[in-house]
């Protein structure tokens, strides 16, 4: 079975930041990483070459797949940040209905810029999901 692409590094989160071209991601970037240290309680890693993440959780398929992956995590890609958060926990169709401008995957939040959205609502939904991926990994 093929091995995980995406693994943990010790490439320094602050030096990926600094080094977004774009300012607006980049200030965008920053304030997702406070959001998600206040809402972790745990130092950002980053998970290949462009995914900021917080913890690690194990996960295993019936396929036999399995490997870790990050707790919580976003990354600030050049099309739009990209928050990786579910919507498995109670109150999540209502959360993104109140979120404002974004496009919604199974496994993604795609938002273009912090300022479409309501960063409150940001917030419980990494909140509401984080608790979520750790207990999925117990």
């Amino acid at each position: 079975m093929a091995e995980n692409k995406t693994k943990p590094t010790s490439a320094s989160v602050d030096d990926f930041i600094a080094g977004i071209d774009n300012r607006r991601r980049q200030a965008d970037a920053l304030t997702a990483l406070q959001l998600y240290k206040d809402v972790t309680g745990l130092p950002p890693v980053m998970w290949g070459p462009s995914i900021i993440g917080f913890g690690s959780l194990h996960y295993a398929y019936e396929s036999g797949r399995e490997g870790i992956m990050p707790a919580a995590a976003f990354s600030p890609r050049k099309a739009n940040m990209t928050f990786y958060v579910g919507d498995k926990f109670e109150g999540a169709k209502a959360l993104y209905a109140r979120l404002g401008k974004h496009k919604k995957s199974v496994a993604c939040l795609y938002v273009n810029k912090l300022d479409d959205v309501d960063l409150e609502v940001l917030r419980e939904i990494v909140t509401n999901d984080y608790p979520k991926a750790l207990q999925s990994s117990e």
